[in-house]
């Protein structure tokens, strides 16, 4: 419909231009004029829409807009041509019917008027081809936009299947390790684990979920592992209120406090202290900062390691560039910090 519409406008905009500069310049010397010049002049604007509708017909039947563009430009050439003999012999009916009389003609004077109106056809063709060239490059570029949405889509779903099977390994072994040595709490942290799991199970379509959700699956699963732990691991909290407006991947902060307690906690004997702390930054962007006792050894915890590569990639892919990750020693904790921006899902 729009495009039909684009298509009627120009056809009687630029025709009706045309046939009014035609005029103007044919009597710009002339003192006077008659009514029946107008009406021939006006006459001519629906002639040239009638034809060359027609001729976009036949370019529409005969599929001209799929062929190569040099097949195009000779098709074009030739239909300027045809297009010209066709309206000069309209020119000539009109003229005969308005003003009662021939419009007397020498060859070489015919020759130049359809040499003349050949130029017009020949252009209003390059420009009818040429939109349509374009539209075919739009057409292209979002079906390509499309199909990497897709694969980004898919890869950020791969990512997220990862999480599950991960997550469910670390928690399963922490409650094995405590079935023999406290059953009571083994049930505990089993039940703990299933209201975990039940979270999770709604967080796998979105692409990002508010961050004061993602921090109540932290919490939740520093609960599971309190009982495990006890007297060895200490949490703390210092969230700034702003917070709540911004959206973060599904379970991408569980992951990093998941490894800061598997590559830190979990290897000190007398354990240590896991804080969670947010940062407005003046460039409207948050700073998520993970801390935890130890030392962070890109030899023994490489940097393509599981966690830090998954939360790369899955940052990358929702916020490209506008979105950071570093992970660094700082006196006798591992601090990992995460720069967002402001995104809506």
């Amino acid at each position: 419909m729009q495009k039909s519409r684009i298509y009627w406008i120009a056809q009687i905009l630029g025709w009706a231009a045309y046939f009014t500069i035609s005029f103007i310049l044919e009597f710009r010397g002339k003192a006077i004029y008659t009514n029946q010049d107008v009406i021939y002049y006006a006459s001519l604007v629906p002639a040239a829409i009638l034809l060359t509708h027609i001729y976009r017909f036949i370019i529409l039947r005969q599929h001209w807009l799929h062929r190569p563009v040099l097949t195009q430009l000779m098709i074009a050439i030739i239909s300027g041509y045809a297009l010209s003999i066709v309206f000069l012999s309209l020119r000539y009916a009109l003229n005969l019917v308005i003003f009662r009389q021939a419009d007397e003609l020498t060859l070489i004077e015919a020759a130049i008027q359809v040499i003349n109106f050949w130029f017009v056809f020949f252009v209003w063709s390059v420009g009818y081809y040429f939109y349509h060239y374009l539209q075919t490059i739009r057409k292209v570029e979002i079906q390509q936009l499309k199909m990497k949405a897709t694969l980004k889509e898919a890869e950020l779903n791969k990512l997220k299947s990862q999480l599950n099977p991960h997550f469910m390994f670390n928690a399963m072994n922490s409650i094995r390790a405590l079935i023999d040595e406290d059953p009571k709490k083994a049930k505990e942290a089993v039940t703990k684990l299933s209201s975990i799991l039940r979270q999770t199970l709604t967080l796998e379509k979105n692409k990002l979920i508010p961050f004061e959700r993602e921090m109540q699956l932290v919490k939740d699963y520093l609960d599971l592992e309190l009982i495990r732990f006890e007297e060895r691991l200490h949490c703390s909290y210092e969230i700034e209120p702003g917070s709540h407006h911004y959206n973060v991947p599904p379970m991408i902060l569980q992951t990093l406090v998941e490894n800061a307690i598997k590559h830190g906690i979990s290897n000190l004997t007398e354990g240590g202290m896991i804080t969670i702390r947010t940062t407005l930054l003046k460039n409207k962007k948050l700073q998520i900062e993970i801390s935890n006792s130890g030392t962070y050894n890109p030899e023994a915890t490489p940097a393509s390691g599981y966690g830090i590569k998954n939360t790369r990639d899955r940052l990358a892919h929702v916020f490209a560039d506008e979105a950071s990750f570093s992970i660094f020693n700082e006196k006798f904790f591992v601090k990992t910090q995460i720069v967002i921006p402001l995104y809506k899902n």
